[in-house]
């Protein structure tokens, strides 16, 4: 079968027509078929319909990397619906507030997650789905049969994704990301890494192992990057060296993707050098890449690591290396993220007045999509004469852990809601593995007694797995500034001079 096709809806549509009893999706040892796949997909498009949740209709993806939730995912792409990413690493309290706040008119999980604490409770008047894969099924949560009244709030004609990028203790924030988006950029990656097929259908013989959560940008472009290309997926719960291992072993991929904790990882845990024996490349985002570590990992596994650079907003990857940038220019570009991507433009401009500055200067990047209007990041950068794309660190506050955007403010806002907290203050510290670590000091309020394990698993059930801080103090008085805001800099020598 070879059909031309272009929208994303009609892509998904003809690969999982193409072989039903093919494998698709591997997950802890056991194969899922493409027809699985298809049944679920197909399964939340029916209901969806019938329910009159049809194109531009937000529903609830309550995401694990799970089979059963990467069907529900193109079920509802399927009917042109708007995913809403929900964490399910967020503890039960989170997870329920966040369900309440956000008035989808449907969810969908696994029945792990329907069955915690408050879940469905919280999620009173909207349809709820709970998917599995053995055997396939597709089934309403009792009581949750058929949306309600509402009020729900509307969704936006053409958005895909309404895409997490960190959470807070209220409302997450969501970056809405069209179709069209999605659309070009599986092609501006196809064609920046070779797997660019002209748009032709057909299922692959390779297999594409995907470690990051499907809640990250990363996990999620990736597994609708490799299923539009026809590719079989080796799914991981999470990453976890020796399971990684086990996969890359079996089945000896050419190519795999790898954040730079978890490259740091690999190399902490001695993995035997004929572990990479079939791997050319390694690709590596979703945070800044040091060169000694780049350098370490080429070193002993013989591979060519090939940084990149993305944003949320830009539903992926904007600029990168590939092997034919690498042969050329490894050694004289170190440090760069690679050119951009085809149907990318990338300016540095002047944080002061916005005007563009010349090659070699610092400035903020700005990125383009296709001709559309400029969009400034928070991402300070250079761009070189010969068009290789440098970024030097960030404009606003946030950690970068293990390629997870954190906001001290989510974390501030969380002790706050502590009845024994009077202030708290949270800043980032280096981390050799992770990038940068969350770090807090508490200062209690008059009379009230907390301890910082106390104060630790409060946040658990407040916040997700990766905002809690690695270290918690309690202070009698936070550094200030002499406005009074609590003082960055001061926090940080707390905690250097603090024992750990």
């Amino acid at each position: 079968m070879s059909r031309h096709l272009s929208e994303l809806g009609d892509r998904i549509r003809a690969v999982l027509a193409l072989d039903p009893t093919a494998e698709a999706v591997e997950y802890q040892g056991a194969w899922t078929d493409w027809k699985t796949i298809a049944d679920i997909a197909s399964a939340v498009e029916s209901r969806l319909t019938a329910a009159g949740l049809g194109p531009g209709s937000p529903v609830g993806l309550i995401l694990r990397n799970h089979p059963a939730m990467v069907a529900a995912l193109l079920g509802v792409l399927l009917v042109n619906g708007c995913v809403v990413t929900i964490n399910a690493s967020s503890g039960d309290a989170r997870l329920a507030a966040d369900l309440e706040d956000l008035r989808l008119p449907a969810v969908i999980g696994l029945g792990t997650d329907w069955r915690r604490p408050s879940v469905a409770d919280a999620a009173k008047g909207a349809l709820g789905l709970e998917v599995a894969t053995n055997p396939a099924s597709v089934q309403p949560v009792a009581g949750l049969e058929d949306p309600g009244p509402g009020p729900f709030r509307s969704g936006q004609p053409g958005v895909a994704v309404e895409m997490l990028t960190s959470g807070t203790t209220g409302t997450p924030k969501r970056v809405p990301l069209s179709y069209k988006a999605f659309q070009h950029t599986v092609a501006a990656a196809g064609a920046h890494y070779g797997t660019h097929d002209g748009g032709h259908v057909r299922l692959r013989s390779g297999v594409a192992i995907i470690s990051s959560p499907l809640v990250h940008m990363s996990g999620l472009f990736r597994t609708l990057l490799n299923i539009c290309e026809g590719r079989r997926i080796a799914l991981l719960e999470r990453f976890r060296v020796d399971d990684f291992v086990d996969l890359v072993v079996r089945h000896r991929p050419k190519a795999v993707s790898l954040v730079p904790s978890a490259l740091a990882m690999v190399l902490d845990g001695a993995v035997p050098p004929e572990v990479f024996s079939s791997v050319q490349v390694v690709t590596s985002g979703t945070a800044p890449l040091p060169v000694d570590l780049q350098e370490a990992f080429e070193d002993r596994y013989d591979v060519a690591v090939l940084p990149s650079y993305g944003a949320t907003e830009f539903a992926g990857g904007v600029a990168g290396w590939n092997l034919a940038l690498y042969r050329g220019w490894a050694k004289t570009k170190r440090g760069s993220v690679g050119r951009p991507q085809r149907g990318r433009e990338v300016r540095i401009v002047s944080p002061d007045d916005g005007r563009e500055l010349p090659p070699g200067a610092q400035g903020q990047i700005e990125v383009r999509t296709r001709g559309g209007d400029w969009v400034r990041t928070t991402d300070l950068g250079r761009l070189d004469e010969d068009g290789f794309l440098f970024v030097d660190g960030r404009t606003d506050d946030a950690i970068i852990r293990g390629g997870f955007k954190i906001s001290p403010a989510d974390i501030v806002n969380a002790l706050r809601s502590h009845p024994a907290v009077r202030d708290a203050g949270v800043t980032g510290l280096p981390d050799a593995r992770l990038g940068a670590v969350p770090v807090a000091a508490v200062e209690l309020a008059d009379g009230a007694h907390a301890e910082p394990d106390e104060l630790l698993e409060f946040l658990r059930q407040r916040l997700t797995r990766y905002q809690v801080p690695a270290r918690l103090l309690v202070v009698d008085e936070l550094p200030r500034t002499p406005s009074l805001k609590v003082s960055q800099p001061a926090l940080r020598e707390l905690f250097e001079q603090e024992p750990t």
